[in-house]
């Protein structure tokens, strides 16, 4: 790359970074491993400085919703446990001893800058249903409109594992697009993205405009410690998901959070390059566990694909997989290729004497409510 090149690569990341320095609005994510000691329980000192640069920028007038992975973690030391459980039950237990040590601290930490903080605990039914994920957007809206920072985590005392996020880094993207955000911090114990190993080497990444920027970029999974269950996989993921929906995000340490909350080149940059959509499809293309398939006919592929119609029951050819209303299904052409996502509007059991009839026959024949669409537009995102 010449000098005017990278000058000018410099001066762009630059440019973008502004965002952060005078956005109205940031969701911040911060991961276990950034919060919690070699022993499991939390690190004041880390918990400390994290309240003090989020603080600062609340003070200076942005509003910021924090997403704070690290109950289980916390909950570890309490219950006598050495590292993180892999059944659910224990978790559930670890979560919900954990939590509220958690937000004590929290409390503490950002009460001695005069800021007041609140607990929101989200499943992924909250924002997977519309009034639901309606009414999550109308507490948080309200609570940073009063000077709150919500710190918010995965319900990890009841979630399940159907239908958990998988991890709090994807939690926020989906977050970042329930509140509108300007942009997504995502913190970790690495400072950036790097093109292979550090330990190898590798240089810094500070910039990504699209995923092509990505290719042939080797990226770690957990550490060692054992108390998170992301990595820089989820964190390069939840930017993904973030910048092509229109929100800027940026991947760095917990250690840079204030010189990132200021616009500094810190970290990997992801410039937003695609529009807003409804947080419910983000959650049906990138998160939503997948209950089964519908086959369609070609008919129904253009229809779906390039007329960004419902699916009706008259293309559906074959019905795949134990499902009920309401789940999550992959509409495939006949070829096996996935064409979209959608939430059905009927179970496994109903359809296959629904297939290949027009919704008028179907309604006459069967009553009224087997006149509806099998996946309404409004439900489907393409993939």
């Amino acid at each position: 790359m010449t000098n005017s090149a990278a000058t000018a690569v410099t001066q762009q990341r630059t440019a973008d970074r502004s965002v952060l320095a005078g956005a109205r609005r940031i969701v911040v994510k911060v991961g276990s491993s950034s919060l919690t000691s070699i022993k499991g329980g939390i690190s004041e000192e880390a918990l400390t400085a994290l309240a003090d640069a989020l603080a600062a920028k609340r003070n200076a007038g942005t509003e910021i919703i924090l997403v704070s992975s690290g109950a289980i973690a916390a909950g570890l030391a309490p219950l006598g446990l050495v590292k993180r459980p892999r059944d659910l039950a224990t978790q559930q237990a670890a979560a919900s001893v954990g939590q509220g040590l958690l937000m004590a601290r929290y409390t503490q930490a950002f009460g001695a800058h005069g800021v007041t903080v609140s607990q929101v605990l989200l499943t992924a039914d909250d924002l997977m249903r519309r009034s639901q994920h309606t009414n999550a957007f109308r507490a948080l809206d309200r609570l940073v409109n009063l000077g709150v920072v919500p710190v918010v985590n995965e319900n990890d005392t009841v979630a399940t594992h159907e239908i958990r996020f998988g991890d709090n880094d994807r939690l926020a993207a989906l977050v970042a697009h329930l509140v509108r955000a300007d942009a997504l911090v995502l913190l970790s114990d690495v400072d950036s993205l790097y093109d292979g190993p550090p330990s190898h080497g590798a240089k810094r990444i500070p910039l990504v405009e699209g995923p092509r920027d990505l290719d042939g970029v080797t990226i770690g999974k957990a550490g060692k410690a054992g108390v998170g269950t992301g990595g820089m996989t989820t964190k390069v993921e939840a930017a993904t998901i973030a910048a092509g929906s229109g929100i800027h995000a940026l991947v760095t340490s917990t250690a840079n959070a204030a010189a990132a909350l200021a616009g500094e080149d810190v970290g990997t940059w992801f410039t937003a390059n695609g529009a807003r959509k409804p947080v419910r499809l983000l959650w049906l293309a990138h998160l939503a566990s997948v209950q089964g398939r519908l086959i369609l006919d070609d008919g129904a592929v253009k229809a779906v694909r390039h007329r960004r119609t419902s699916l009706l029951p008259a293309g559906i050819t074959a019905v795949d997989g134990d499902f009920e209303a309401g789940d999550a299904v992959e509409m495939v052409s006949l070829d096996g290729t996935v064409i979209a996502r959608g939430l059905v509007n009927y179970s496994a059991a109903e359809l296959p004497r629904m297939l290949g009839r027009s919704t008028k026959e179907l309604g006459k024949a069967l009553g009224r409510g087997y006149d509806r669409e099998v996946v309404h537009v409004d439900d489907l995102v393409l993939v």
